[in-house]
């Protein structure tokens, strides 16, 4: 079966969105307002580019992988920890965790505890299925679901699981005749056939009269289908019978459409079941989609790792995220006299002692960028002799890497497709960007340098444009090809990107620089105004809005009165999970790190971290070394950055962090970023 990510509009019936009545209902940090954005006809388009222009190397093998010929692997998504390695891992469609076992598979909506430290939410076998099984292999995915075939040791179909994002229902369909063995007995009352599983209720759906042994088998036919779900916490009177008639349509596929406005960017899914859509399946709102349209809510809660989500029924879900406006450059319009003088004598100094270009695609693609913002400065503040011979300097640079025969002559500042797992990769890899991983962060610093140094200059965006185009295609395609996948990295129903490629982890797929991501949407949306792309712009746009919003509800500012919640004992998370949320980073115990990794690069379209200054504030206070008025509290891992960060709480703030800038030692000011884009961005806050 073929990929599917299907463009789809929303149906006419739908109308405008309204705001939710539900009782308690509030929009996460980051939301947009509920006001009427229809989701357009955006998706599906297949990118001009071609990957055979590069040479073709596998840099690291793609592991084993349980997938059905013709398919593209499906790296970066919060399934692929099923698909690839030597077992297949527990995933988490939320609120459900699911995992395969011996003979089948298990599934159970994750009980949440809470610690100082961490949010989490397991994979804990509550409801099992035996069916005769020794293997299964992934058959079909789309936007959000995945089709799952279990295999006999002939390697026949015995049947088949549904997984859906977003869905609390589990279903099995039977490709044989055959009695699958459950580890709980259910049981028939009320009209309800349910057990007790893990302290919490689970009812089945579309058993009949299948039910033998005590409630502990399933007599099936071939082709006969029964789902699960869990009995929501605090359901109203008439709730559960709902659900049950909901949870008797079966999903079939997923579909995606997004809109985009000047003021918010809308994003729709559409739950499919053969040709109609699904009269009202069974869905959970996250915090990050309050403000929606489409669904019928009030059916009760779960406790999730992302908060507590509501129980809904829609054929399509559709909600609204903040539009955040893509920028390139800091306007120094405002700046003074002074002001300028400091900024153009610093700009000067680092122009003149900047670092070399490191070769691997993320420090490298760091170093890009940071020359392209300190291009930006020196041309608004006219120091022509630095900003000439450092464009030239750029844009050398910038063409040896979109050299697309490059990897035939060296081994570094080069790409090649990689044709086994369908992704473009540097030689010259870093944090595993050979194993898929991180590809966003890594490609979005490309795609923000190109932004810039090409935008007035036609001849070097024709030049860079083959390779740039494969890099944003790589990430971002915005359909599938036997090339590339759709959206490689980004997950619609989550709000967010997967950062590893084939997530070889029990706690499912991560994400911990959320800001990485953003700033790689950014930079994707200024490459596309720079090439011409309006089509690919308009899906940045989405793509960057979407973003922001989720770093901001479930990274930086989530909302730390949510009851799941309760006893986590730091303002932030800095590395977000399928199963778990930490505040811990894959390099660094030191407090500074858990923030700084949220915030950098502190692009110019970092303004989307503001929003509460008190939050800011408190923020801070947990990630530096001690007191904000002291200056020696800013001495530590990503001081630079936090500064940048700090001056998104008022004019004072900004600055308050100017005085400690000037003095700040020089190893904390980050790879990607020198003294004077520090004091520009700084001196613009100061002002406003």
């Amino acid at each position: 079966m073929a990929v599917l990510l299907a463009s789809v509009a929303l149906a006419a019936g739908c109308g405008l969105f309204e705001p939710d009545a539900s009782p308690g209902a509030t929009a996460p940090p980051g939301a947009g307002a509920a006001v009427g954005h229809p989701a357009a006809d955006l998706t599906g388009t297949v990118p001009d580019v071609d990957p055979s222009i590069l040479p073709r190397e596998s840099v690291a093998p793609m592991p084993v992988a349980r997938l059905a010929d013709g398919l593209v692997p499906p790296t970066n998504r919060w399934f692929s920890g099923l698909v690839f390695g030597d077992e297949p891992l527990p995933v988490f469609p939320v609120p459900l965790a699911f995992g395969v076992t011996d003979g089948g598979f298990a599934f159970g909506l994750p009980d949440v505890e809470v610690t100082g430290q961490s949010i989490l939410g397991p994979f804990v076998p509550q409801v099992g299925v035996d069916v005769g099984a020794t293997s299964v292999v992934v058959t079909a995915y789309d936007t959000a679901s995945v089709t799952l075939d279990l295999l006999d040791g002939a390697g026949s179909a015995v049947g088949t699981v549904t997984l859906v994002e977003g869905s609390p229902v589990l279903r099995y369909t039977a490709a044989t005749d055959q009695t699958a063995a459950l580890t709980v007995g259910f049981t028939e009352t009320g009209g309800l056939v349910s057990a007790e599983a893990g302290g919490r209720e689970y009812v089945l759906v579309g058993a009949d009269d299948a039910l033998s042994d005590g409630g502990r088998s399933l007599d099936l036919a071939e082709g006969d289908s029964v789902a699960w779900f869990p009995v929501p916490d605090d359901a109203p009177a008439g709730a559960v019978a709902t659900l049950a008639e909901a949870a008797a349509h079966p999903v079939t596929g997923t579909t995606l459409a997004y809109g985009v406005a000047d003021d918010a960017v809308t994003t729709a899914i559409t739950y499919e079941a053969g040709e109609a859509p699904v009269p009202g399946t069974v869905v959970v709102r996250l915090p990050h989609q309050r403000e929606s349209d489409g669904a019928t809510c009030g059916l009760g809660t779960y406790a999730t790792v992302r908060g507590t989500v509501d129980v809904c029924t829609a054929s399509t879900l559709a909600w609204t995220s903040a539009a955040v406006e893509p920028a390139g450059a800091l306007d120094l319009s405002g700046l003074g006299e002074d002001a300028r003088t400091e900024l153009a004598e610093q700009v000067r100094a680092d122009a003149s002692a900047l670092d070399p270009r490191p070769s691997d695609t993320y420090f490298g693609g760091k170093a890009l960028a940071r020359d392209a913002n300190l291009l930006a400065i020196a041309e608004q503040l006219g120091l022509d002799d630095v900003a000439a011979p450092l464009r030239e300097d750029l844009a050398a640079a910038l063409r040896e890497w979109a050299e697309p025969s490059g990897c035939d002559a060296r081994d570094a500042r080069c790409f090649v497709y990689d044709p086994e797992v369908r992704s473009v990769v540097g030689r010259t890899p870093s944090f595993g960007s050979d194993e898929l991983n991180d590809h966003h962060f890594h490609y979005g610093y490309f795609l923000y340098a190109a932004g810039v140094a090409a935008a007035d200059d036609p001849e070097l965006a024709a030049d860079l444009a083959p390779v740039l185009d494969l890099l944003a295609a790589d990430v971002a395609s915005g359909a599938g090809t036997d090339d590339l996948p759709p959206l490689r990295v980004f997950d619609a129903y989550a709000g967010h990107s997967w950062a590893s490629g084939y997530a070889p982890f029990a706690d499912g797929n991560n994400q911990e620089s959320a800001s990485e991501a953003v700033s790689a949407w950014n930079g994707l949306a200024l490459w596309a105004q720079t090439s011409g792309d309006a089509t690919l712009e308009a899906q940045a746009r989405w793509l960057l809005s979407a973003e922001a919003a989720s770093a901001r509800a479930y990274w930086t500012d989530f909302d730390r009165d949510d009851p799941a919640l309760d006893g986590f004992g730091h303002t932030v998370t800095s590395l977000v999970w399928g199963g778990k949320r930490d505040w811990a980073t894959w390099f660094s115990a030191e407090p500074s790190a858990m923030l700084g990794i949220l915030v950098l690069p502190m692009q110019p379209v970092a303004g989307y971290l503001a929003g509460d200054p008190e939050r800011i504030r408190a923020n801070l206070d947990e990630a530096l070394a001690g007191p904000r008025d002291d200056p020696a509290s800013w001495d530590v891992m990503f001081g630079d950055q936090l500064l940048m960060y700090a001056a998104l709480a008022g004019p004072d703030d900004s600055a308050a962090a100017l005085d400690v800038a000037r003095a700040l030692p020089d190893e904390r000011v980050d790879d990607g970023n020198t003294r004077g884009y520090l004091l520009a961005w700084l001196l613009v806050h100061a002002t406003e």
